[in-house]
């Protein structure tokens, strides 16, 4: 491993990933990112687990989303020992599938199949009860070395950075879009009833609270009312 090399690419993934404009950007940059830097690296993705339940949330290459479709189906896998493990590991990594792997055999006997031969998985963030990890596949068992392994970690650790930046970025964006059209049906409903602010709001309020529906869908569709849309 060029170790110079790589940390030059770093800091330019770095770099790049802060530009992305969306975290599924972000995502599928990071994907991309894995195959192109980490030496043996066929395939890439980024899987979730949300309460039990496995979503590919990035995906470079074939054999990722099968893998991580058979995970979530078997129960079994690195990336849900991962899960359960979060506290205490951050990495796995898999020398050869080609070997009996006693802690999921039926998830390994399918990875052989799939043409998996050695993989390796950094842990990206942790919410509650979900979980984000990065995965690298490599079709020749043997590929994950240490030192490579050890390059994806440090890649995976620029990742988390990103993608949390992202996150909290499309959290910001998504609140000032429910605030201004709040803000709006609020205005909507002042002119069209003569109502104050307060009781404007305490309208849109309480029919969310009524029919169960979220109070910017609720204002979303006072908007579309007055311009003609239907709902």
């Amino acid at each position: 491993m060029e170790w110079q090399k790589f940390a030059e690419e770093m800091a330019v993934l770095a770099r790049t990933l802060l530009k992305q404009d969306s975290v599924q950007q972000t995502l599928d940059e990071i994907a991309a990112s894995a195959v192109r830097l980490v030496d043996g690296c066929d395939a890439a993705g980024i899987l979730a687990v949300r309460k039990g339940r496995a979503v590919t949330l990035s995906s470079c290459g074939d054999m990722v989303q099968e893998s991580d479709r058979l995970q979530g189906e078997l129960g079994e896998g690195p990336c849900f020992d991962l899960a359960r493990r979060a506290e205490d590991e951050r990495v796995f990594r898999i020398v050869d599938m080609t070997r009996p792997q006693p802690d999921w055999p039926r998830y390994a006997a399918a990875a052989r199949e799939l043409g998996i031969g050695s993989m390796t998985g950094v842990l990206l963030y942790t919410h509650d009860e979900d979980f984000g990890a990065l995965n690298l596949y490599a079709r020749r068992p043997g590929t994950f070395t240490e030192d490579i392994a050890t390059a994806g970690w440090l890649l995976a650790s620029h990742a988390a950075v990103a993608l949390s930046d992202a996150r909290t970025i499309d959290q910001l964006e998504h609140a000032l879009q429910t605030r201004h059209a709040i803000g709006e049906a609020m205005g909507i409903l002042m002119e069209r009833h003569g109502m104050s602010d307060e009781d404007a709001f305490n309208v849109l309020r309480n029919i969310s609270q009524h029919h169960n529906v979220k109070l910017r869908d609720v204002a979303q569709r006072i908007r579309d009312k007055r311009s003609g849309k239907k709902s």
